[in-house]
Order: structure tokens, then sequence, then C-alpha cells
């Protein structure tokens, strides 16, 4: 009886062991992904086709249309940084592999 209540201890250790080590790798991951930015395009205004409901909401329909023209900028921003991100990652990624290759000599 002894032997299996050493043994249960030993599976533990190991698979805390585990956990933990699964834990470090997440924790180093986490600052890589969250530097990653998330690019969200507006919501495209809308006109109904009623002239008179356009006319009545005129100044709501022009400030949704001047608030897509200043969020598709700050868009198209955004996806420049994160093209030019993701562009100098995948340089680092391939420098990575070059690295990786001459370790296991292939």
């Amino acid at each position: 009886m002894a032997s299996i209540k050493e043994n249960r201890g030993f599976r533990n250790l190991r698979l805390s062991r585990w956990v933990g080590m699964q834990s470090v790798v997440l924790l180093l991951l986490v600052p890589a992904a969250s530097q990653a930015e998330t690019c969200l395009a507006p919501v495209r205004p809308f006109v109904p086709s009623d002239s008179q409901a356009a006319r009545d909401y005129a100044d709501i329909i022009r400030r949704d249309f001047e608030a897509y023209i200043s969020g598709i900028q700050d868009y198209f921003h955004c996806l420049e940084q994160e093209r030019a991100r993701v562009f100098e990652e995948a340089r680092e990624v391939s420098q990575d592999y070059g690295r990786f290759l001459e370790l296991v000599g292939d």
C-alpha cells in the first residue's frame, strides 16, 4: 500500500511540474501575442433611401460619414503598422529557422 501512495505522489509531482512548465511557456508567449494589434474597420454609414428621412437626419448622417472617414484613416494606419510588425517578425522567424537548421545539421 505504501508503494502505491509513493507512486501517486511521484506522479502528482511530475504532473505539477508539467503544468508548471506549461504555465511558464504561456507566460512567455503572452507578451508576444499582445504585441499584435487588432485592426477593426469602421461600420459603413447608413443613408436612408427616403429623401425626407435623409433631410430629417442630415446632421446625424453627416457625423456618421465624418466618423467613418476618420475611422477608415485610423484603420489604414493600423493595418500599415501591423503589416510592418508582422514583416519584421517574419524576418526574425526566418533567421531563427536558419539557426535551428544549423543546429540540427539539415
